[in-house]
């Protein structure tokens, strides 16, 4: 998507406009795309780097990134979206790597590790990532974790 554009900024740099955006496009895709009421305000959004493409006043792709410590030992990415009218673009691909180069300019000797939903496994390993444990239930859907090691990073 050509006018698409990409924004990395810290909790406090978020505009009032950003935030409503951000939680919106979080509640559609995970609350009521996914039909999984669950707390999304999780007290985290503070503590994180928030990566998205925006085009217009709408947020077509968006994760949060975590330095190590905050989520796990490893750099870690979460709420990692993209809008449903926009999945044949292959912005989640883009939207990752993004992740994953913030981590590895700001976090270089650490890995990144990420809760993901199994049934994307195959789109994580893609950007390589591989699972590491047993699948569990996170709000009732099969999750598992996937790590980047810190010698893999790009």
């Amino acid at each position: 998507m050509k006018d698409l554009e990409w924004h990395s900024k810290a909790f406090k740099d978020l505009s009032n406009q950003d935030l409503y955006n951000i939680l919106m496009i979080r509640q559609a895709v995970f609350v009521v795309e996914q039909n999984c009421p669950y707390q999304d305000c999780d007290g985290l959004d503070e503590k994180a780097i928030h990566i998205y493409g925006i085009a217009g006043n709408n947020i077509l792709a968006y994760a949060r990134v975590f330095q190590p410590g905050i989520t796990y030992k490893e750099a870690s990415i979460g709420r990692i979206l993209t809008s449903q009218y926009h999945r044949d673009e292959k912005l989640g691909y883009q939207l990752v790597r993004k992740c994953i180069d913030y981590i590895s300019k700001h976090y270089p000797s650490y890995g990144v590790r990420i809760s993901g939903q199994c049934y994307a496994m195959a789109f994580y390993e893609k950007l390589g990532f591989k699972a590491e444990g047993d699948t569990y239930l996170e709000d009732d859907i099969p999750h598992v974790e996937l790590v980047i090691d810190k010698n893999q990073m790009p």
